[in-house]
């Protein structure tokens, strides 16, 4: 089993490929993490020289064909999830205090007024419209894409396996993944599949004495409050598996397999785990 590691989009990226050591192995790895840096460079709202970055600048944009790409799987991802996923809430986090990249986000201090979310977003084509007053965030969905981009990149020398912090996606063999429950670690088999985690107990911090983090509810603008910590999802890719998680969380039906941990120490099983 080859390995390979890197920091990208502010998480442990790690590799996997079962296969022998080659010169195809090698740049089926190479390739697999320059793509994570290419879509970082362009993806990242902490970056000022990122399209995405342009785009909540100015409102407008002619995009590349992966932010054009991106914008339209999360417009239709809120579509899908009844609101419950939105892009449109930089501004929340921004407000809430993750104004810049987690590592630098000051652990206290006083939280701005709650920023109202779903604003309109026009695509048609590569151009991109924001409704003003509005700003994109693609943190989660973007780390999935990456992902989902990298795998494709990485099968063509073998089966592997993309974890990006905990997105994860894998092709071509049954793959063990661990994920954590309230009891400890279950064992789930990943086979030409993904998972995403989201949860409050990973990225937070504190404003006036109130603990928040970066999973905001767009009907309030604040960090989402409700029983679960977390919630893990199965689902066919890392970019769906990111907006099913998210969509969970916040309430929404799983038809898919996942696993829910409770604030109060349960853990739920849906979606035929047993």
């Amino acid at each position: 089993m080859l390995r390979r590691a890197f920091h990208a989009m502010g998480t442990e990226v790690g590799l996997l490929l079962d296969a022998e050591p080659s010169a195809e192995s090698e740049l089926a790895f190479a390739h697999a993490e320059r793509e994570f840096e290419r879509l970082e460079a362009m993806l990242s709202r902490f970056r000022s020289d990122s399209q995405l970055s342009a785009l909540n600048r100015s409102g407008v944009l002619d995009a590349g064909p992966d932010l054009a790409a991106l914008t339209r799987l999360a417009v239709e991802a809120r579509e899908r999830t009844g609101g419950l996923f939105d892009p449109t809430v930089h501004d929340a986090l921004v407000a809430a205090g993750y104004d810049r990249t987690f590592d630098e986000v000051l652990r206290e201090g006083h939280a701005q007024p709650a920023k109202a979310c779903r604003g309109q977003v026009w695509i048609k084509g590569s151009r991109i419209e924001l409704e003003p007053g509005f700003r994109l965030d693609l943190g989660g969905i973007a780390k999935g894409y990456a992902v989902d981009r990298a795998l494709a990149r990485l099968s063509l020398a073998g089966p592997c396996l993309v974890n990006a912090g905990g997105d994860l996606a894998g092709r071509g063999r049954l793959w063990p993944v661990g994920v954590e429950t309230a009891d400890g670690e279950l064992t789930l088999g990943l086979e030409n599949g993904a998972l995403a985690t989201s949860g409050r107990d990973r990225r937070r911090w504190q404003r006036g004495g109130h603990e928040l983090h970066h999973l905001i509810d767009p009907a309030t603008g604040t960090s989402a409050e409700g029983e679960f910590l977390r919630v893990t999802v199965l689902a066919p890719t890392a970019v769906d598996a990111e907006v099913l998680a998210k969509a969970a969380f916040l309430g929404a039906p799983v038809e898919t397999p996942a696993v829910f941990v409770t604030t109060d120490g349960r853990t739920l099983l849906k979606g035929g785990i047993g």
